[in-house]
């Protein structure tokens, strides 16, 4: 049923500047696995995004330009009806 609700939902829609956002495939050469969450800091060109990396005490260990294929957009409240 999941299946069905997302078929032809872009995963990638509403991404913009600060946008919380997770991986939808690991980059194990960086040590990012998929599902890492963290912020859209910068807009680098259509459909290019720059994401800080950081740990809990806020020290960013990885900033990069990623695709947004890449990324999924994280929501916190219901689709409005």
């Amino acid at each position: 049923m999941i299946g069905r609700l997302m078929k032809g939902r872009d995963m990638t829609d509403h991404i913009e500047l600060l946008t919380v956002v997770a991986l939808v495939e690991g980059l194990p050469d960086h040590q990012l696995q998929r599902g890492q969450v963290r912020t859209l800091v910068e807009v680098l060109a259509d459909g290019v995004y720059e994401v800080e990396f950081s740990d809990p005490q806020g020290r960013a260990y990885a900033m990069l330009a990623l695709p947004a294929e890449w990324l999924m957009a994280l929501h916190y409240e219901p689709i409005a009806t």
